[in-house]
């Protein structure tokens, strides 16, 4: 593989930074930032362009700073951490661009600055982890193509970061566990295993333990069944396999924008997929004269019932979309869905898309989601006869090139 010098003139959504060779070859290349020059090795093939191999930054951007975490560089989470603040936030937003051009296939879209997330480190109250080749627990390494054991996480809250050096579970077939913190530092780890049969396990720190079943449904092993979490001032309670905020203070912001653009009315019908636990949808409910909530996941719907319980304006429905969609008599006034809920790269159902095709022109549908999986669907929105009236990007993960964008559309 030949070495190259480059200057970096672009990002490229997926966090990495484009440059081009004297062939005009884009050339993507992983943390470095646009204005930098570099030496890289690139990859002797014939295709119209290349992911190289960064070697050395030759002209740094006044934007590059330390990393703040060992992993970085190995670990797959974090992209951005030898970049300021104010420098993703650009990325984000001229990648999202760039994506709903090139893929979406909207010129001008649009597009209002990003929203910062409240804070740039110590955000996340959830994290997945996977047993480690050397044992223990840890992330994926796209680099080294393996699972490495975690020593820190400073995208984590404190509290959280601070318990990964006590997780040490040696259970046969362990897949996955998800590891998430509470309003009062509760922990709640959620195993996914081979077997659907619970195990016996003992523990030797403060954290209640949950088997995830294949259909997100949950049994609890060892202590609490839920974690309680406090979103926009209400108190919510979340079950191990139900999808869970991983920013609630970005949360919160996101639920702030779905409202603004919504322009819900006292007398309005609301629909929300998925409804999830109900943290958006009472936010919905408290501006609206009614919300019809769908969501596939029991569990969910349990939780749901319980947080939703002092509302008398929203009815929930349990069950796929391409099951519930077809048999809503209500026409609403606004529709809200959230694409990749449980995949970023997972955009509207062919139920949402059957629903939205049957809506009257006045309605009014928000859509937020990964803005890739978002930029996939704007194609095919735009042929429904649907057009963009704004998308607003909202950085619910800092240190990432993921973005999650607000979309309001009128036929």
């Amino acid at each position: 593989m030949p070495d190259l010098t480059l200057t970096l003139t672009d990002m490229a959504h997926g966090g990495l930074a484009l440059g081009r060779d004297k062939s005009g070859r884009a050339i993507f290349v992983p943390f470095t930032i646009p204005g930098e020059t570099a030496r890289v090795r690139v990859p002797d093939d014939k295709r119209g362009f290349a992911r190289a191999e960064l070697l050395e930054v030759i002209q740094p951007s006044a934007d590059r700073v330390v990393p703040r975490c060992r992993h970085f560089g190995i670990c797959g989470n974090c992209h951005f951490q030898h970049m300021a603040y104010d420098a993703q936030l650009r990325a984000k937003e001229a990648a999202a661009r760039d994506q709903l051009t090139r893929v979406g296939g909207l010129k001008n879209p649009p597009l209002r600055p990003i929203l910062p997330a409240p804070e740039p480190y110590g955000y996340r109250a959830e994290t997945a982890l996977f047993p480690a080749e050397e044992g223990g627990l840890g992330y994926w390494s796209p680099v080294e193509r393996r699972i490495f054991r975690i020593a820190e996480c400073p995208i984590l809250e404190p509290s959280l970061e601070s318990a990964l050096p006590d997780l040490d579970v040696d259970l046969a077939g362990l897949r996955r566990l998800s590891l998430r913190l509470g309003d009062d530092e509760e922990l709640l780890a959620a195993l996914e295993t081979e077997d659907v049969e619970p195990p016996e396990l003992a523990v030797d720190f403060p954290v209640s333990v949950a088997i995830v079943l294949p259909d997100r449904t949950a049994a609890s092993l060892i202590g609490d069944p839920y974690l309680l979490r406090t979103i926009a001032g209400r108190e919510y309670r979340f079950s191990p396999g139900v999808p869970y905020p991983a920013n609630p203070a970005a949360a919160e912001l996101l639920a702030g924008v779905i409202l603004e653009l919504a322009e819900i009315g006292a007398e309005d019908v609301v629909l929300e997929s998925p409804g999830g636990a109900g943290w958006l949808t009472a936010a919905l409910a408290g501006r609206a004269g009614s919300v019809i909530a769908v969501e596939p996941i029991p569990d969910a719907v349990a939780d749901a019932a319980e947080n939703l319980d002092a509302f008398d304006n929203i009815s929930i429905y349990e069950g796929a979309e391409e099951d519930v969609f077809p048999a809503l008599e209500t026409q609403p006034d606004v529709v809200v869905l959230r694409t990749g809920v449980q995949r970023d790269d997972e955009g509207l159902s062919p139920a949402a898309f059957r629903l939205l095709e049957r809506l009257r022109p006045r309605r009014r549908v928000v859509i937020t989601g990964e803005v890739g999986a978002l930029a996939k669907d704007a194609k095919r929105l735009a042929k429904m006869g649907y057009r963009p009236v704004v998308f607003q990007p909202v950085d619910m993960a800092p240190q990432s090139f993921h973005t999650e964008i607000v979309s309001l559309w009128r036929k």
